[in-house]
């Protein structure tokens, strides 16, 4: 087929201008957008099309971008991307790629997140570089910067997470921080009393100290950090009997059939009556592998004690320092010690 050039000019003429004119009425020159809910504003029908600088709307607002600041009382939704400052008394939404800080009192949600979104409940985002901070949680795919969540964090790769209940990871850079349980396929600095981590160790431990309380310890974490739980039984007391520690520990030193741990816990003793029994420790313990799943290890502690009770009070006979409180019958007091074990790794 022979298309002459004036032929073929024209067309691409008609082209350029269809595409132009399309574009425009997508996403219309910025503005400013004032109303109380869509169409009823100075944008009308017309809100979905335009892309605004400033944005006040006292019940909701929608537009196409939003390259400044917006404000709604209830919601926003930005059908394609938004930069600077969006604030709602109750959710943010942007379909593509949201720049700068989002601020909603339930939840954020955009496609791709830069900068910061802050939410009382919810912050979702495809991939994220920046920060997530919700009340309740975090989701990203890919969150390349700090998830803080009073329940949850949940991301495929993150730099880090802290949570007031449990994160969920496929692989972490930085520290994964969580008050019960983190989850990851590869975490090195995991700090929660329980880490599921793919890459990472699980053990059951059963260990004595100076005091007879013997323990069965779950220990489990990254290639560094790890957590620690444990119930037990102290053999020399008679009311104050049931133990039970939750600690933060370290592989400081690896080689093939040695290693050395240095652990922070916290020990209670109980009889569920009157009465109390705190200790923590720092312990120093150097680790040997008797096979590539039996280990045994065992070292010095130095410990601190608070107790109110008479068999807490006779659990330790030389401190190092000590305070009493004769009206309360209270004992504090530092002392070293040991703790031993032998543990079976899987």
């Amino acid at each position: 087929m022979n298309i002459k050039p004036y032929t073929l000019n024209l067309l691409k003429t008609i082209t350029l201008t269809l595409l132009t004119t399309t574009l425009y009425a997508q996403t219309k020159p910025s503005r400013t957008h004032i109303g109380l809910i869509y169409p009823l504003s100075s944008n009308g029908t017309h809100a979905p099309s335009d892309s605004n600088t400033f944005s006040l709307n006292l019940i909701a607002g929608v537009s196409a971008a939003e390259d400044g600041f917006t404000l709604a009382g209830v919601t926003n939704v930005i059908h394609h991307t938004s930069k600077g400052v969006q604030l709602a008394g109750f959710s943010n939404h942007t379909g593509q790629k949201a720049e700068g800080v989002r601020v909603a009192g339930f939840m954020n949600l955009s496609g791709e997140s830069k900068g910061t979104s802050v939410a009382g409940f919810l912050n979702k985002a495809a991939d994220m570089k920046g920060a997530q901070v919700a009340g309740f949680m975090n989701l990203a795919n890919t969150a390349d910067g700090l998830q803080i969540a009073g329940f949850m964090n949940k991301a495929k790769n993150t730099s880090s997470q802290i949570a007031g209940f449990m994160n969920i990871a496929k692989k972490v850079k930085g520290v994964q921080v969580a008050a019960f349980l983190n989850i990851a396929d590869s975490s090195d600095y995991p700090i929660g009393f329980i880490n599921l981590i793919k890459n990472g160790e699980k053990s059951l431990a059963v260990t004595v100290d100076d005091n007879l309380t013997t323990l069965l310890s779950f220990r489990s974490g990254g290639r560094i950090l790890y957590g620690i739980l444990g119930i037990g039984y102290n053999l020399k007391n008679k009311k104050e009997i049931y133990a039970a520690e939750a600690g933060l520990g370290a592989h400081v030193y690896t080689s093939q059939a040695f290693r050395l741990n240095l652990e922070l816990a916290g020990l209670t003793l109980q009889n569920f009556k009157a009465g109390e029994y705190f200790k923590s420790s720092i312990r120093i313990l150097p680790a040997f592998k008797l096979t590539p799943h039996l280990e045994i290890f065992g070292g010095p502690t130095f410990n601190y004690v608070n107790t109110n009770t008479e068999e807490g009070r006779k659990l330790t006979e030389k401190f190092i320092s000590k305070w009493e409180s004769k009206s309360v019958t209270r004992l504090q007091g530092i002392y070293a010690g040991y703790t031993a074990g032998v543990q079976y790794i899987f």
